[in-house]
């Protein structure tokens, strides 16, 4: 049955039809916002495959180019290859909210697929492809906690926006742009960023968001009543409580010390150990069900982790639940990239790297919107070494951008305008060993890694990671949480930000919902935690070098005419592209007729501005300039002042006696000093011999 619903959002109607298209899926949902509009469907496997103990969730999301009416632009003419940045994080924005809701035992392999059919360039799709995967779940048999729902909230002149346009989130007044996802009751997760905002004005933010969202939960539960399949039937397998109790009694005191061990290393040694003896003294009656045993054991060391905690009132490493680990910073470790720091917190280390490039560097992506440059890049890797383990190193994956683009947002708030500093910003994040929040460490070591380089930020950056542990009325907030922390624990939240204010967040949670209250509390407690970080790391470096790189390209800005931009750049390019091999530089020109010289060395780019000059600066009255005769005439000779601009000497003005004839004193091809004597209105240029040579002259007497 085909119905439609719509709700008021922002002031704007937001649209949800089901049953009109893809019916064959297991749930579809046609979502509409402006003229974007999404198609989002899901199916799950009817059985499960044998042996799975978790759920196969895959999560795409596709923005086809024809939705904004235009044809692809690479040599294929179709959308190929690797999914862009923005489908990538929008994956994981639709992935990230919807993964706990589905129940623990239902292990059937399930495929969300959200395609973007039509792009008004104003409303983005990724809230939309987010509703529309809710929907599509709570119409289908999957079994799902839901509905959720999703806004975009900015504030923009200091009043909040729901789902605004692309236009006002890019608007200089726009001081918030975060995504929220929550249900009825709760807001599940969070993603975005601030220009240097308080923790109050973003708790502000959230919760206008959960309100704003209220509609869209209300009709999917009308539309779920409508038109909903009957969820199917879960078969719990029967737990073999004798075995849960065997390796209760025999391995919970021995995982207890060993998740005391202060060495992530040596911890999980001894974890493992725990494991293969348990397995050992089973014997041959459980040879098969080892994948079962291993999951019991998993769940004792989860249930021993939050006893510390909740009962016990300790952390592993032996921390108070608000304490930063040790902190070491280093700067400028590496001679040769513009800049450089190593960031140690615990056991997660990050090495940052700063490469500073001219305009030429900047990233073209390709978007529904149209093309867009970056000039900052902050690319994160993280090798398997940085863990210990073995696995084949290939392209950066959902993780890595993912953690990426939060480091990204923490830091582009605080770098200097294009205007005021005309580089190509890359940093790069090379974990080193990762024991918890290896993304806040890349915040931390791509700020100093700025600082060595001689960028002038706004202010300094950091960030924490922080987590919960919650049972009943009883919950416990972590800061600086360990790789172990977050696996057992129910939330986490990563907050950057400047000693003023918070310029981005990221918040997942494991359950089902989280109140303002601990939100609140989360927040005051990252902030405390974030100012330790940052004045750890002034200690190393406390404000940014007054100088960049020596090594850096040298970028040199001048103003030309614009009328003389087809001299510089020459017929097909000719003249630019022989300025930059001339010199080893590379020049940019705009219709403004701005030119930046980007150069390796000041000589090559001094050299390079001079030739640029001599091109496309109308010659100076008063000047000298060097020439070439190159052409002869009964009334005066035509010098070359420069490629492209000749001017007449007279014949009155070859010499200071009486000339009969032109070829007496030049011919064509003599190279000869002029001085300028008039640039006449419509461009002509009158030139003198004679005054350059008594110039000349005068100079030699002195």
């Amino acid at each position: 049955m085909e119905i439609s619903y719509k709700a008021d959002i922002g002031g704007r109607t937001f649209e949800i039809q089901v049953g009109k298209v893809a019916k064959q899926a297991s749930g579809s949902a046609l979502v509409q916002f402006g003229e974007t509009m999404v198609l989002v469907t899901v199916v799950a496997d009817k059985s499960e495959k044998a042996g799975l103990d978790f759920l196969p969730l895959s999560v795409e999301y596709q923005e086809k180019i024809y939705a904004a009416g235009r044809i692809p632009g690479n040599y294929f003419r179709r959308e190929v290859g690797r999914p862009s940045e923005k489908e990538i994080l929008t994956c994981r924005l639709i992935d990230r909210p919807i993964r706990p809701l589905f129940p623990k035992n239902f292990h059937a392999e399930t495929q969300v697929i959200a395609t973007v059919l039509s792009m008004d360039k104003e409303n983005d799709p990724d809230v939309l492809a987010m509703v529309g995967t809710s929907v599509a779940l709570e119409i289908s048999d999957i079994p799902f906690d839901g509905p959720i729902a999703a806004v975009r909230v900015a504030r923009v002149n200091g009043a909040f926006i729901a789902n605004p346009t692309i236009s006002q989130c890019k608007d200089e007044n726009c001081d918030i742009n975060i995504v929220v996802a929550g249900s009825k009751t709760g807001v599940v997760m969070v993603e975005g960023g601030g220009n240097i905002v308080s923790e109050a004005d973003m708790m502000e933010a959230i919760y206008f968001g959960h309100a704003a969202m209220q509609p869209l939960i209300d009709i999917q539960r009308k539309i779920r009543a409508e038109v909903g399949v009957e969820k199917r039937i879960l078969i719990v397998p029967e737990k073999d409580q004798k075995l849960i109790d065997r390796l209760e009694t025999e391995v919970r005191s021995k995982i207890r010390e060993a998740i005391v061990i202060l060495e992530k290393e040596k911890r999980g040694k001894a974890l493992q150990e725990i494991k293969i003896k348990a397995i050992e003294s089973l014997g041959e009656e459980y040879a098969d069900r080892t994948r079962e045993v291993g999951g019991i054991l998993s769940d004792i060391q989860k249930s021993v982790s939050r006893d510390l905690i909740l009962k016990e009132g300790r952390r592993i490493d032996n921390r108070s639940f608000n304490e930063v680990r040790p902190i070491s910073c280093e700067v400028g470790i590496l001679p040769r990239p513009h800049g450089s720091a190593l960031f140690t917190r615990g056991e997660t280390q990050v090495l940052g790297v700063l490469t500073l490039g001219s305009g030429q560097d900047e990233q073209r992506v390709e978007t529904l919107s149209g093309e867009e440059f970056k000039p900052f890049m902050l690319h994160y890797n993280f090798p398997p070494y940085s863990v210990g383990e073995v696995k084949r190193v290939g392209a950066p994956g959902r993780r890595d951008i993912g953690h990426g683009n939060l480091a990204t947002r923490a830091i582009e708030k605080v770098l200097p305008p294009k205007g005021e500093f005309d580089y190509t910003i890359r940093l790069v994040s090379e974990v080193l060993e990762s024991n918890g929040s290896s993304s806040m460490g890349t915040v931390c070591a791509g700020i100093l890694a700025l600082m060595d380089g001689g960028v002038q930020i706004k202010a300094p950056v950091s960030g924490i990671a922080m987590g919960l542990v919650q049972e009943g009325d009883q919950t416990v907030i972590l800061s600086d949480i360990l790789g172990d922390e977050d696996h057992t624990g129910d939330m986490d939240f990563k907050v950057a930000g400047t000693k003023e204010g918070i310029t981005a967040l990221q918040m997942d949670i494991k359950i089902n919902e989280l109140s303002r209250e601990t939100m609140e509390k989360a927040l005051d407690q990252a902030k405390h935690g974030r100012m330790h970080i940052l004045s750890k790391m002034m200690e190393s470096l406390s404000e940014s070098r007054n100088a960049i790189s020596p090594y850096a390209p040298k970028i040199i800005t001048i103003k030309i005419n614009p009328d003389k931009i087809r001299d510089l750049i020459g017929p097909g390019g000719k003249v630019i592209r022989a300025l930059q091999s001339d010199t080893n530089t590379r020049i940019e020109v705009d219709d403004s007729g701005e030119v930046k010289i980007s150069a390796l060395s000041q000589e090559e780019g001094a050299a390079a501005m001079k030739m640029v000059q001599d091109i496309a600066m109308d010659p100076e009255v008063g000047a000298i300039y060097e020439g070439k005769v190159m052409k002869i005439t009964d009334f005066g000779a035509f010098v070359q002042v420069k490629p492209g601009t000749d001017g007449l000497v007279h014949i009155s003005q070859l010499a200071n006696h009486h000339v009969k004839k032109v070829t007496d004193v030049v011919n064509e091809g003599d190279i000869v000093k002029v001085k300028v004597l008039e640039v006449t209105r419509d461009g002509k240029i009158r030139l003198s011999l004679k005054d350059a040579l008594e110039e000349k002259n005068g100079e030699q007497r002195k």
